[in-house]
């Protein structure tokens, strides 16, 4: 039995270039790219622990990095505050290999 997905945004800020290109392929990887530093990724508990190792390994003191697991409702809610388009729906959880 498959363990169930929730959508994710990571967003992050880092600072220098050769670890940004590195972070950035990294979660091109597992998702899709939203805006400049934003990406939103389907994953499950194993799959999140994993990236969040991943991109330890990359990060330096000074990044940082931030996880936001959505609920349904918030999905649900998206296209009721914002303008039409900002939030394309995805038919099912992904990952790019």
């Amino acid at each position: 039995m498959a363990s169930a997905q929730n959508c994710y945004l990571i967003c992050y800020d880092i600072r220098d270039n050769k670890r940004w290109r590195k972070a950035y392929k990294l979660l091109s990887g597992y998702g899709e790219r939203i805006q400049y530093s934003i990406f939103r990724c389907w994953l499950n508990q194993r799959t999140r622990e994993k990236l969040r190792w991943e991109l330890e390994k990359i990060l330096a003191a000074e990044d940082s990095i931030l996880l936001l697991r959505l609920s349904n409702r918030c999905l649900e809610d998206i296209h009721k505050y914002n303008r039409p388009g900002a939030w394309r729906p995805t038919e099912e959880p992904y990952r790019i290999v």
